[in-house]
């Protein structure tokens, strides 16, 4: 029984059952079933590729509406992801969106640029550790965590085992709000994340191992834009609430991690293609003199997010021009903490999920159902038209061995078939 809650979901009423969605998920988790699309959801990693490549708006972010979250909540904190401030023209100062968050209803706002900061600077500890596997990888997207578990997990111990900046903040929020607000209970104080991603909501929804989320409710970058667009005005200078840096602002797109390492020995990728394509290299033992990697499931990092509203190449190249405003970093760490993490950044497990590509429980009978799909795959006509259904004729053998498709289903070999039949029929009628 799946137990684990999505934030991507299909809306049949709009699905034309075409393969768009098939040919581009990286799990192979959609199938084209009586008309429509099916999500499989032990494979799906919610990345959001489907909702960016749907061209009839049939796959949906699931989030928390903002006009909920508003009104349900006594006290309510904003997390703004650094990719919101890409999604403004002409943005010279972050304040303004800040100054706007707190104009439309919420009461505090926690830049995750600034926990991004200190997740830096943990990094570099973390990465001078003894004991570590190296190269480490990133854990910082959810969507290449729950990729590694499900089809490369074997990789599970390369992961860095440091929290991801959202919580960082999400810890520095409640800690704040209960320092300067003492009156208030644990159920009146939300902790709102502004996110680009689905995949942080279905994070925050299943929490992460034995780590629950500091975050309360997530809403999508998209619904809190046009709520901004009525507030925000840059005639009057805003407060100066912002405590972060350009190495903040630079985790919103790909590579801005990496470079906060201060160590040229990494690697940084997006793209869901591109993770999959370095994450095989990794396993096959091809990638070995590097200490770091850094894998952003969506093209061009954060800003490419399917919550998000901008061009995520316009949103980077609005971020930096940003940058050049800001001072390279505004939070360092003092005493103590230069020196090791604390324990609260930190997590121990990593969720336990089915490997994808596990046909059975039973090592025996496994091969015996690997060899049944190759046998099969090799009678197929192999052109991964989709037309059965499946992305591929690998993937379709697959479902038939499975006992999930009929092995009928495949066209192109039924109309071989026919024309086969009728050739040898006018044949015999011609002797």
């Amino acid at each position: 029984m799946n137990t684990y809650e999505h934030s991507v979901s299909l809306d049949i009423s709009h699905c034309t059952g075409c393969t768009t969605c098939l040919k581009h998920c990286p799990t192979e988790a959609i199938r084209i079933r009586n008309g429509h699309a099916e999500i499989n959801p032990n494979r799906c990693i919610d990345c959001g590729v489907c909702i960016r490549n749907c061209p009839n708006k049939a796959k949906k972010a699931t989030y928390s509406k903002l006009d909920r979250v508003l009104k349900q909540y006594k006290w309510k904190v904003a997390l703004p992801a650094p990719t919101l401030y890409g999604q403004f023209e002409g943005l010279e100062d972050v304040d303004y969106v800040l100054q706007g968050l707190l104009d439309i209803g919420f009461d505090d706002v926690v830049e995750v640029a600034q926990a991004a900061e200190l997740v830096s600077a943990y990094t570099r500890i973390y990465l001078k550790t003894e004991g570590i596997v190296k190269p480490v990888i990133s854990s910082a997207c959810p969507v290449v965590l729950r990729l590694i578990s499900l089809r490369y997990p074997t990789l599970k111990e390369h992961i860095m085992q440091l929290l991801p900046p959202m919580e960082i903040a999400a810890q520095l929020a409640r800690q704040k709000t209960r320092r300067e607000h003492p009156e208030l209970k644990e159920e009146d104080i939300c902790i709102c994340f502004i996110s680009p991603c689905p995949a942080k909501v279905s994070y925050v929804r299943n929490g992460f191992g034995d780590y629950k989320s500091q975050v309360d409710e997530v809403v999508s970058i998209s619904d809190v834009y046009f709520s901004l667009l009525n507030v925000m005005r840059r005639e009057k200078a805003p407060l100066p609430i912002s405590h972060s840096g350009m190495i903040g602002i630079s985790w919103a797109t790909s590579g801005g991690e990496s470079s906060a390492i201060f160590n040229d020995k990494y690697l940084a990728a997006d793209g869901i293609e591109n993770v999959n394509r370095v994450l095989d290299q990794l396993e096959n033992g091809n990638i070995s003199s590097l200490e770091f990697i850094e894998l952003n499931a969506c093209p061009g990092g954060c800003v490419g997010g399917a919550m998000a509203v901008e061009n995520p190449f316009v949103a980077k190249a609005r971020l930096q021009t940003l940058r050049r405003y800001l001072p390279v970093s505004q939070n360092f760490l003092e005493g103590e903490n230069r020196d090791y993490i604390p324990g609260g950044y930190l997590f121990e497990k990593l969720p336990t999920y089915r490997p994808i590509q596990r046909l059975s429980d039973n090592f025996g009978e496994s091969l015996r159902m690997m060899s049944d799909i190759q046998k099969l795959r090799a009678e197929l006509p192999g052109i991964d038209c989709g037309a059965c259904g499946a992305p591929n004729c690998r993937a379709f053998a697959e479902d038939v061995i499975r006992g999930n498709a009929d092995r009928e289903g495949c066209v192109v070999q039924q109309q071989r078939k026919l024309e086969e039949q009728l050739s040898q029929r006018q044949n015999g009628e011609e002797i």
